[in-house]
């Protein structure tokens, strides 16, 4: 499992920036921070060979002629100098010298496994692949590090705008940027059955996971607040986009794994969050619903109206929303939580003794719900969209401000302001009145370390210990260039549970340099990575 986080972007002194620029500033700034020294570690390019966002799960590819050019992934951004210099630029410290062969960075893989690119007007940062919840929040945690990392070499740098980032899922202004999951789930599970255990799922998960909007609509068309940042957005209940008519759940079949073994669920209808018990949450109780999909024993719950229900419960923070079921019941979405955590628990408890992590999502998400059954403020701790509105309502209490106003809308950005001395997630969790889950260290060495039980392992190693001749990776590729050979040595890593530590550790530390590395996986060593 793995998370995408796209940042919102702005630059306060400069309020027409293009928001590509200002994202490629953020992935060459990071660049340029690991730069000294470290060869192509600063800007280990994307292998784009086995990209596939147009194949379909329900089993057919949508021609390219026929795609959004947003659905065209497989492509390599391009932002030229020319467009650069348009916006201002700067200096060639951050971006480095500008030459037809050497483009302006849009996209680079990072020492920890995970990749931060562009996409589109805003910059990304996708963590590398784990096997634990709470290992997907660490590594997400990871990435809020990167960026920030980023924001301050540009504010130190002459010559540039601060740029300021947002873990948030809109501008208010009508555009809604996402923050996606990643599922390895098996190739043998029918699509169908997919679909039919995780949507009223989906639906309902905001409860326990949303982050909170001032606002109702896509356009603020009515004044008030609502549990998800992008419920409103959501048009359709199965479909391929993800930036236009987006869907519940989408059907994009890009594995980037074994393609017989495996199948990758993208899921988009989540909420970028702050706090660490949502996060953990979101993907933890979300992993026990596909298991229960896989063994057959999801809960056998329809909904009437998806896409209607999906919005009436965010729209409704008192929680009380009732939507209906095909079989004619009337159910709240804490209703369809209780409904999936007694089927989670029964699921595990069949199963015999569970591991440490199961036991924690199970008492986190009952302990969760009975809190916000009893009163969803009693949350605040926990949930980033109870926190949001309290620190809303504190506001509009003490100034007797309408939802309409401007003030509450800023406080709404800045509670998702990734520079801690200003978000106010930040403040709060400083204050102690966050619940945290990770810690600093741990999060601090995740900016740098790959996680040991997956091939990220293998990726994030290869890039820090040989990185002059690694020129290209991607989540099934490593790409070498060796003076020795006349080609380029690709190496395949499609099965992602290996590359792990335990099975290349030595294979590393016993390699005198790269030719001799990639010498030994060419000639047996090789099942180390390889399925």
């Amino acid at each position: 499992m793995g998370t995408e986080t796209e940042y919102g972007v702005l630059a306060p002194s400069l309020p027409s920036a293009n928001a590509t620029v200002l994202s490629s500033q953020i992935v060459n700034a990071y660049a340029a921070t690991l730069r000294t020294g470290a060869g192509n570690l600063s800007g280990t390019r994307w292998d784009y060979t086995d990209e596939a966002p147009l194949n379909d799960a329900r089993g057919f590819a949508v021609p390219r002629a026929a795609a959004d050019p947003t659905q065209l992934t497989d492509e390599p951004p391009v932002l030229d100098a020319e467009q650069i210099a348009m916006e201002g630029g700067g200096p060639a410290a951050l971006y480095g010298e500008q030459t037809q062969d050497n483009p302006v960075l849009m996209n680079m893989v990072l020492g920890n496994g995970a990749r931060l690119y562009v996409d589109h007007a805003h910059p990304e940062y996708s963590s590398p692949e784990v096997t634990r919840p709470r290992d997907a929040v660490l590594w997400d945690k990871a990435g809020d590090m990167v960026v920030l990392s980023a924001m301050r070499h540009i504010a130190r740098m002459p010559g540039f705008a601060p740029v300021n980032l947002y873990k948030n899922n809109t501008d208010n202004k009508g555009v809604s940027y996402g923050s996606h999951e990643n599922y390895l789930v098996p190739r043998s599970v029918p699509f169908g059955a997919l679909v039919r255990g995780l949507v009223p799922f989906f639906v309902s998960r905001q409860v326990i996971a949303g982050s909170g909007r001032v606002g109702i609509g896509t356009n603020n068309q009515r004044q008030g607040f609502q549990l998800s940042q992008r419920a409103d957005f959501f048009e359709t209940e199965v479909g391929l986009e993800t930036t236009i008519r987006r869907p519940i759940i989408n059907t994009r079949d890009e594995p980037h794994a074994v393609a017989e073994k495996y199948r990758r669920l993208h899921v988009i209808i989540g909420d970028a969050n702050l706090s660490e018990v949502s996060a953990l949450l979101k993907i933890g109780t979300t992993s026990l619903v596909l298991s229960m999909i896989e063994a057959g024993s999801a809960p056998d719950v329809e909904l009437r109206d998806p896409v209607g229900a999906l919005q009436a419960i965010s729209h409704d923070p008192s929680l009380e929303q009732l939507v209906e079921l095909t079989d004619g019941r009337m159910v709240s979405g804490l209703d369809l939580q209780e409904i999936y955590f007694e089927a989670a628990a029964a699921h595990s408890r069949a199963g015999g003794p569970t591991d440490a992590d199961t036991e924690d999502i199970l008492a986190r998400w009952s302990a969760l719900l009975g809190t916000l059954k009893r009163d969803p403020l009693e949350a605040a701790a926990a949930v980033d969209w109870v926190a949001k509105l309290k620190l809303l309502q504190a506001y509009r209490e003490r100034d007797g401000l309408a939802w309409s106003d401007a003030r509450l809308h800023l406080v709404d950005l800045q509670y998702s302001d990734m520079r801690p001395e200003k978000g106010l997630y930040y403040r709060l969790a400083a204050r102690g009145q966050m619940e945290r889950v990770l810690t600093d260290e741990e999060i601090a060495r995740a900016v740098t370390s790959p996680p040991d039980d997956t091939r990220a392992y293998f990726r994030g190693n290869c890039l820090t210990r040989f990185p002059k001749e690694v020129i290209g990776a991607s989540w099934d590729s490593i790409i070498f260039e060796l003076p020795s050979r006349r080609r380029l040595q690709r190496i395949p890593t499609r099965e992602p549970l290996r590359g792990t530590r335990a099975l290349t550790e030595e294979l590393f530390n016993t390699s005198a340099d790269a030719e001799d590395f990639v010498a030994r996986l060419l000639t047996g060593s090789d099942a180390a990575v390889a399925p």
